[in-house]
């Protein structure tokens, strides 16, 4: 391979594993940015804005194991198991730890730091913000330099908030 920083590699490598792993990070932000929103727009005490969070991040993670079960049994005809397990873990949990920054100022809020909607509207900010700067990085690591890494950022972030309004206005 001629460039050690690309990840190119097949799905089974290490590199495919962060890559895939990535991939659930973001796509997990993008979600966890849509029910922070549609939160904020209602009227939700801590509890109930920290038990939808978890239950969404929860849900997120296992429809993800479910279907890498499902679809690794199709077509390996059998569970995985060992390696093959402790790989879809890994890559699935970013699925969960996308509630942390949520709970954390949701948690804040509930010890009256600040209120549930600010709690709230910060967590969607974070969110965005992670967005930009993986983009920014994946600008970096194509080689763009640092203005393109800077658009790069610019429009993962506004595709994610695009996608992320999406979802919140259908109410998932």
């Amino acid at each position: 391979m001629v460039d050690d920083q690309r990840a190119d590699l097949p799905p089974g490598t290490e590199a495919g594993a962060l890559a895939d792993r990535l991939k659930e990070r973001i796509y997990a932000t993008i979600t966890m940015i849509a029910v922070v929103v549609g939160l904020s727009s209602g009227d939700v005490g801590s509890l109930g804005a920290v038990a939808t969070v978890l239950t969404t991040a929860l849900g997120l993670w296992l429809a993800a194991f479910v279907a890498d079960q499902q679809a690794h049994r199709t077509v390996h005809r059998h569970l995985a198991t060992g390696h093959e397990l402790r790989r879809m873990l890994y890559v699935s949990s970013p699925l969960l730890s996308c509630a942390v920054g949520p709970t954390v100022l949701i948690a804040l809020a509930a010890l009256e730091v600040f209120p549930v909607h600010t709690a709230l509207l910060v967590a969607a900010w974070v969110g965005v913000v992670s967005l930009f700067l993986w983009g920014c990085l994946g600008g970096l690591r194509m080689g763009g330099g640092a203005l393109a890494a800077v658009a790069a950022g610019i429009l993962d972030a506004v595709i994610g908030v695009a996608v992320a309004l999406v979802k919140a206005s259908a109410g998932h």
